[in-house]
């Protein structure tokens, strides 16, 4: 049998799901610097078999304390845990690091944007940069959530290099 490239059905992100330090901070920075609304609350949950290693990859005795959804804009929905578990590693990791990553916010205005953000005492990375190739015509920065997760704000109101010219761009990659 041939294998089928991408996932039959596949629609799009559903969300994204986050393991913070303390949900209650958390939910401030989701809601008064993010600006998402709050959906809805479940936990505590906690299993006595080898369900949260077996289902969730983390160990066994953890116990999901609590976690809340939250919504942004209509469009990206955050699903925020609070665990407690034995050999529970509270390095958020870099963008360099295996498994690191980031959760990019496009925003209309990066001056407007940043001035909320430092209003709101969130550490800033730098000045933004001007995106060079492909994405020229983009321009971006990284900010720290209070527990130090990565996050960046984008912006590219007349679009990138690549939206205007995309065969310029375009490389082939390996199928």
């Amino acid at each position: 049998m041939a294998m089928s490239k991408g996932i039959p059905g596949l629609q799009r992100v559903d969300h994204v799901g986050i393991t913070v330090p303390n949900l209650e901070d958390a939910t401030r920075f989701f809601i008064d610097v993010l600006g998402c609304e709050y959906m809805y609350t479940l936990g505590p949950f906690q299993s006595d078999e080898n369900w949260m290693q077996e289902h969730l990859n983390v160990h066994p005795r953890a116990i999901m304390k609590e976690l809340h959804f939250f919504k942004l804009n209509g469009v990206a929905i955050f699903e925020v845990f609070e665990y407690s578990a034995p050999e529970q590693d509270g390095t958020v990791p870099r963008n360099s690091d295996v498994g690191g990553h980031h959760v990019a916010l496009y925003v209309e205005d990066m001056g407007a944007a940043l001035a909320h953000l430092k209003l709101h005492n969130i550490q800033i990375l730098g000045e933004p940069t001007a995106s060079k190739g492909p994405s020229e015509g983009q321009h971006w920065v990284y900010f720290l959530s209070p527990w130090g997760m990565q996050f960046e704000l984008v912006t590219y109101p007349n679009g990138k290099a690549f939206d205007h010219n995309p065969e310029k761009f375009v490389k082939k990659v390996k199928e």
